[in-house]
């Protein structure tokens, strides 16, 4: 049986370096975005690397676009072995308008609770299904509380409420398929070089490859895994 990946946000950045590592590693990869031409050509590129992948166009804050992403896949796979939540936004830390709070938590936090129930059937069907969801350490509420830690002068609030909510989702999640081998995670792969933080990607001190490390490793976890865990490159993370 093929092993079957779907990545959230794959066109570029960690979810496109994510799709590739996964490739070489044998599975077949749904590259999903919002936009047809962008999955179009994150496809293509793979394709020519040598990877099995597949495009499916996916808007995770618009729930028919959700519905219907999880209907093409399950009439291609009878079943998905990972599931990447990795699509993300940070309007604050780019200086954008409107309602930043609503469509942060829309993306972050909204968009993998509709993901992951549209494609629970399929995961259920795996033998061993992975749920990695991509948070950040700036959502610990206890790094946020410490005056010790690096991240405590960090103030993003919709940010880190949206991954603070992703987290404890993750908590529920893995409790409630406790009775089964699914195992969920969620994964901060570090200060970035993507466009998430364009005015700040020049300081990141992480490639995209190397933060795509850390959400193979929870997407490829041997059985026997522990479920509702919060970890990045070094090890786990306080909650």
């Amino acid at each position: 049986m093929s092993k079957v990946a779907v990545i959230t946000g794959a066109t570029r950045g960690i979810g496109a370096a994510t799709a590739s590592e996964l490739g070489r590693q044998g599975y077949t990869v749904v590259v999903t975005g919002r936009a047809r031409d962008a999955v179009d050509q994150a496809v293509g590129k793979l394709g020519a690397a040598g990877v099995d992948a597949r495009g499916v166009v996916l808007d995770v804050t618009a729930p028919n676009s959700v519905t219907e992403a999880a209907r093409a896949v399950s009439e291609e796979f009878d079943h998905v072995d990972v599931l990447v939540n990795n699509a993300g936004i940070l309007p604050e830390g780019t200086g954008q308008g409107g309602d930043v709070v609503a469509a942060t938590f829309a993306t972050n936090a909204v968009g993998p609770f509709a993901v992951t129930e549209a494609f629970l059937p399929l995961l259920r069907r795996s033998p061993a299904g992975r749920i990695v969801n991509v948070s950040s350490r700036m959502g610990s509420l206890t790094e946020q509380a410490d005056p010790a830690s690096a991240y405590y002068s960090m103030v993003v609030p919709a940010y880190q409420a949206s991954k603070a909510a992703l987290n404890s989702y993750t908590i529920s999640l893995a409790k409630a398929l406790a009775a089964t081998p699914i195992v969920v995670t969620s994964v901060c792969p570090g200060f970035v070089q993507t466009e998430l933080t364009p005015a700040n990607k020049d300081q990141a001190p992480t490639t995209p490859e190397q933060a795509a490390r850390t959400v193979v490793a929870a997407a490829t976890a041997p059985a026997g895994a522990p479920s509702g865990t919060f970890v990045d490159g070094d090890g786990p993370i306080r909650w």
